[in-house]
């Protein structure tokens, strides 16, 4: 009879990873398709379910956007005072970072994971003053959105025919401990915004024409059940892996992704990427430098670059290889 034992190797692995999780904090993450599904909402319910346990939290930063059943749930949870910071001679209200690891709650509320900082904070990106919480032991509960997720942002595009400038890398997602789908059909989502629950009337009117069209909202909820089922998928991979359960593929999948300078070289990367995480696959970038190639324009090769750069952001082994001709 054949034993299946742990590789010793990986065995240390995850003692150390466990060492890691024990002194780091927890991320939560409440995912939707789109604005309005009560991502926000549904955080604050489970913060003042915490509050009444016994549990320290603060809401770091909460976007309300003036919806009254937000605002309601807010009242009564301690609230951090925002960073004002001066940007084009106007005031903004930013999360304070500083102010949140000196109070040091045992859970803090930090609202729009992708939101881009103000200049002048010490992170460009809100999802990296998230990480900085995390290292401190500090557990945090955000709200995102599916176009948000950077491999999946050529889809959204063209799904919607909106570019959106605000990503957030997929391997901040997939360190989430918990991920709970907020989840709205498309024409409850669209009667929340007819009934000013998602936006005020005039956004709203701009937004059902555009980005709320009713095939776009069936399109995001999909890609968002999708993501989500992805992610079940790694749990039970992981569970496989941490109870030396071998699989029952014989073959593992390889997947190479060749670019070029061609400004589709980045949709290729992601569509790599999605692939690659349906198929619990290996996935690699290349680029091939010809002699002809070598000749590039500086443009040509800066795209190149940034693409091979993208490649590496979402988890791909890159390589630049050489041949005579492709």
């Amino acid at each position: 009879m054949t034993v299946d034992r742990p590789d010793p190797e990986a065995l240390l692995a995850r003692v150390k990873e466990e060492e890691a999780r024990r002194t780091r904090g927890r991320l939560k993450i409440f995912f939707g398709a789109a604005a309005g599904v009560g991502k926000t909402y549904a955080m604050l319910e489970a913060a003042r379910i915490q509050r009444a346990a016994g549990v320290a939290v603060v809401a770091g930063v909460v976007e309300t956007h003036t919806r009254a059943e937000t605002e309601a749930f807010l009242a009564g949870l301690e609230v951090l005072p925002p960073r004002i910071v001066e940007y084009r001679g106007a005031p903004l209200r930013e999360f304070d970072l500083d102010a949140a690891l000196a109070r040091r709650p045992a859970v803090i509320l930090v609202d729009e994971l992708a939101h881009t900082n103000a200049p002048g904070g010490r992170h460009a990106k809100r999802w990296q003053d998230v990480l900085e919480l995390l290292d401190a032991g500090i557990t945090v509960n955000t709200t995102l959105n599916v176009q948000h997720l950077e491999s999946l942002n050529d889809v959204v595009a063209k799904i919607t025919g909106v570019v959106v400038r605000e990503t957030v890398p997929d391997s901040v997602f997939e360190q989430a401990d918990e991920v709970e789908l907020v989840d709205l059909p498309a024409e409850d989502l669209r009667q929340r915004l007819r009934d000013g629950k998602v936006y005020v009337p005039e956004q709203a009117a701009e937004a059902a024409r555009h980005f709320f069209r009713e095939g776009n909202l069936i399109a995001l909820r999909e890609l968002a059940l999708r993501r989500t089922a992805d992610r079940v998928d790694a749990q039970m991979q992981r569970y496989r892996r941490d109870h030396a359960i071998q699989t029952t593929w014989p073959v593992a999948e390889r997947i190479l992704v060749c670019v070029g300078p061609s400004p589709f070289s980045a949709q290729l990367v992601r569509a790599g990427r999605r692939l690659a995480t349906r198929l619990g696959a290996e996935w690699m970038v290349a680029y091939i430098e010809t002699p002809g190639g070598a000749r590039l324009a500086e443009d040509a090769r800066a795209r190149v670059l940034e693409t091979l750069r993208l490649a590496e952001s979402l988890g791909a082994e890159t390589v630049i290889l050489s041949a005579p001709r492709m």
